[in-house]
Parts: structure tokens; C-alpha cells; sequence
């Protein structure tokens, strides 16, 4: 475990920053511009940042963010808050990227030219897109996993054997070898298909219409690359989800959000979680 990240949040900080928006005893939201606050936090004390940025898509996202920026503004700015993510990473730590493919692409290889080394590709599903003229029908949504060096940590996650939703049955028979197969399921993939959209308003506010990510996508992202008591950043803290899943894993957290942090708080106050019936399990 990174004993920077057993300081208290202030101390994370260079002197004369901002104080939290709201404090728990694992972490602290903070309500700012993220490039005008990440710029103040010492360098090499995160052990994961797990960014879901806006996706340039025109969305009504709040009164300070513009979604709709040329193409070579958004990707401007995308690398300027990515290489304060990279600054404050430490040795070892884990930089999770969830974005359109077309972003992903470009700033992949963009982190990958700084230094971080590439881990994965993860496919996540995402087929309620509607079909457009001329290209393949869009199906997923890209979740880069890039490290600072050798991963520090790595834990294996295994998904629960699948079954047929009507008889109960197991679908596949692995090629006559599932006696052999590990009794806590299958090693995860980096194809996503299981990762439900949020629908229901229990886990959303409505005073934040934009979408919520699921707490399955973010918790598989920590669990895999922190041990409880590591530190996670989010410099985009949305609907809350990313600090959601550290308060109940038992991970540190810093958080920044431009225009819900009441909603955060709400959220985090309320103990609101979604519930996986079929639920993951970190072989560690």
C-alpha cells in the first residue's frame, strides 16, 4: 500500500489550495476545474486514476462544460489534464481511460509516447447506440488500462460461469474441459458484455440528467489494480459512482467535479449502490 496515500487530503496538496467540498473517512470531493486543481497535488501519491471524461458529444452536462469543442480543442485539452494524471501517478499505479474509440485511440497512443505502458484494450459493450449511414453499427465504448512501468498491483477477476437465463443451464462446455475449469469462474476478459446500463433513478439524481456509469465497469477498474487502503482519483467525478465503489471497498479516494458535487454528496450520504446478482470475485 502507498503510505502517501494514508495522509489526510489536504496534505496531498500543495499548500494553499482549495478545501473539500465534502470529507469521509476514506476521501475527499473536491469542487473545482480539474486542470486548475490537479496542477496542485504532489506528484507520484495516486495508485489508480480512473477518468471518465465527457465524450465531445454535444450533452448538456452543466453550466461549465462545453461538450461540443472542435476536434483538436477537445484532444488539447484531453492531454493536458491526462499528463497531470500521469504526474501524480506513482511507479507502478494504473491509469484507467473510459472514452469513445475514436478518442482512446489518439490519446492512447499519446500516453503510450509519455511512458505508460499499454495493458489492455477493454471492450464494453454498449449496444443501444443507434446504427449510422455508411460505417458499422457502434457497439462499445473503449476502457484503456495503461500503467506507470510494471503494474504494482494486479488482481484477477473471474466472472460467475455463465447460464442460460431460462432453464438455468450452463451455456458453454468450455471443450469438454469445464471439470478442469477454477471453481470461482472464468479469468476476465477484455470484452465487456455484462456491464448493465444504469437505468433506474435510485442511483441517479434527478437534478443530473446525464448518464451514470455502472458500478460493475468502475469496481472491476479498482479492484483489479488497488488493495484496500490504495488511493483512486477521479477528476471527473459525475454521478459519484467511482467514489461509491471506494467507500465500499475500502479504497481511498480524491474526487473533482465541476458541477454535481451537491448530487455527490447526496449519493455518498444516501449509501446508494447498485447490487449485481451475479457478482465478480478477486482471485488475489
Amino acid at each position: 500500500m502507498n503510505t502517501d496515500s494514508r495522509r489526510a487530503p489536504a496534505r496531498l496538496f500543495r499548500p494553499g489550495g482549495p478545501a473539500p467540498r465534502h470529507v469521509t473517512a476514506l476521501g475527499a470531493l473536491y469542487a473545482a476545474d480539474c486542470l486548475e486543481l490537479l496542477p496542485r497535488l504532489r506528484a507520484g501519491v495516486v495508485d489508480t486514476v480512473f477518468a471518465d471524461p465527457p465524450f465531445n458529444l454535444g450533452k448538456a452536462y452543466g453550466r461549465r462544460t462545453d461538450d461540443r469543442l472542435p476536434e483538436g480543442r477537445y484532444l488539447e485539452w484531453c492531454r493536458a489534464w491526462l499528463a497531470e494524471c500521469v504526474r501524480v501517478l506513482r511507479p507502478g499505479g494504473a491509469l484507467f481511460l473510459y472514452n469513445l474509440p475514436r478518442w482512446n485511440l489518439l490519446l492512447g497512443a499519446w500516453l503510450v509516447e509519455r511512458g505508460l505502458t499499454f495493458r489492455h484494450w477493454i471492450a464494453v459493450e454498449q449496444s443501444a447506440g443507434l446504427p449510422i449511414p455508411g460505417r458499422l453499427h457502434p457497439s462499445h465504448y473503449s476502457l484503456l488500462y495503461l500503467t506507470q512501468g510494471p503494474p504494482r498491483t494486479f488482481r484477477r477477476i473471474r466472472t460467475p460461469i455463465a447460464r442460460c437465463r431460462h432453464c438455468g443451464g450452463e451455456i458453454k462446455d468450455y471443450g469438454g474441459h469445464r471439470g478442469a475449469m477454477n471453481p470461482l469462474g472464468v479469468t476476465l476478459k477484455d470484452v465487456w458484455t455484462d456491464i448493465p446500463p444504469v437505468r433506474h433513478w435510485k442511483f441517479k439524481s434527478r437534478k443530473r440528467r446525464a448518464n451514470a456509469l455502472s458500478t460493475k465497469l468502475v469496481e472491476r477498474a479498482v479492484e483489479m489494480s488497488t488493495a484496500p487502503g490504495d488511493l483512486v482519483l477521479d477528476p471527473f467525478g459525475g454521478s459519484g459512482t467511482t467514489f461509491a465503489v471506494c467507500e465500499r471497498t475500502g479504497r481511498r479516494w480524491l474526487g473533482i467535479e465541476i458541477d454535481y458535487c451537491d448530487q455527490i454528496v447526496e449519493r455518498l450520504a444516501d449509501g446508494r449502490i447498485e447490487r449485481h446478482a451475479n457478482a465478480d470475485v478477486v482471485d488475489a
